[in-house]
C-alpha cells in the first residue's frame, strides 16, 4: 500500500487489495484463535496498520496535522498508538494490541510480532533519533518496554514484562528488569516459531544453579579435608 490518492471522500489507498491479503496471511500465520478469514477485519492490529499506512504516507508528504488526526482516531478505536512518523516494514502483527505504543522515530523491520502493552519509546532526554530500531523476525512479549535509541537485533525475543534499556544483539533472548541478554542460537527463524512467551531462558535461575553447584563442590571438598 505504497500509493494513495486524496479525493473528496478522503484518502484512498491504491494498493488496498494487496495490503488486505498480506495482513490476512500475517494474522492467519500467527494467531491460532482465527477461525475465519473474515475475522481479520475485526482485528485491532489490522485496523491500526491500515490507518498507519495512510497516516505515514501523509506524514512523509508533510501533511502532519492530517496524519496525526488519522493516527489519533485509530488509537482511540484500537488502543494501539502508532506515531505516523514511525517506519514499519512488512508483516508487523500486534496481537490484542491494547496499550501498544510505537514512537515517532521508531524503526521496525519485517515479520515482527508485538503483544499487548508493549512500548517502543524514548527516554525523553534525547533529540533526533529517540526510539528503538527493531530488526527482522523479532518478538516483543506482553508488557515489555524497549526504551531508547538502540537496536534490537534480528531474530531476538523480549520476554514478558522486561524493560530493555540497551542494545540487544541478533539471535538473543532478553528477560528481566533491567533486561538481561541470553544468547540462544545463530539461526534465522520464522515469525511463527518465535511466539512462545513462556519457555524463555532465565539467567537468574542459571546463575543460582551455578552457585548451588559451586557450594556443593566446596562442601564436598571441606568434608574430604
Amino acid at each position: 500500500m505504497e500509493k494513495t490518492k486524496i479525493t473528496k471522500k478522503g484518502v484512498i489507498p491504491l494498493g488496498i487489495i494487496k495490503f488486505i491479503k498480506e495482513e490476512m496471511d500475517v494474522i492467519k500465520e500467527r494467531d491460532p484463535a482465527l477461525k475465519s478469514k473474515f475475522e481479520v477485519f475485526l482485528y485491532p492490529s489490522f485496523k491500526a496498520m491500515y490507518k498507519y499506512r495512510i497516516a505515514h504516507w501523509l506524514y512523509n508528504h508533510k501533511r502532519y496535522f492530517l496524519a496525526r488526526w488519522i493516527s489519533t482516531r485509530a488509537a482511540k478505536k484500537t488502543g494501539i498508538d502508532i506515531h505516523p512518523g514511525a517506519r514499519i516494514g512488512k508483516g508487523l502483527f500486534i496481537d490484542h494490541g491494547v496499550g501498544a505504543v510505537i514512537g515517532e522515530t521508531c524503526e521496525i523491520g519485517d515479520n515482527v510480532t508485538l503483544y499487548q502493552g508493549v512500548t517502543l519509546g524514548g527516554t525523553g532526554k534525547e533529540k533526533g533519533k529517540r526510539h528503538p530500531t527493531i530488526g527482522n523476525n523479532v518478538m516483543v512479549s506482553a508488557g515489555a518496554k524497549v526504551i531508547g535509541s538502540f537496536k534490537v537485533g534480528d531474530n531476538s525475543r523480549i520476554g514478558a514484562g522486561s524493560v530493555v534499556l540497551k542494545e540487544v544483539p541478533s539471535n538473543c533472548t532478553v528477560v528481566g528488569i533491567p533486561g538481561r541478554v541470553v544468547k540462544i542460537n545463530d539461526k534465522k527463524v520464522r515469525p511463527s516459531d518465535t511466539l512462545d512467551q513462556i519457555n524463555l531462558p532465565d539467567p537468574i535461575e542459571s546463575e543460582l544453579c551455578l552457585l548451588k553447584e559451586r557450594l556443593k563442590a566446596l562442601e564436598e571438598k571441606q568434608n574430604i579435608n
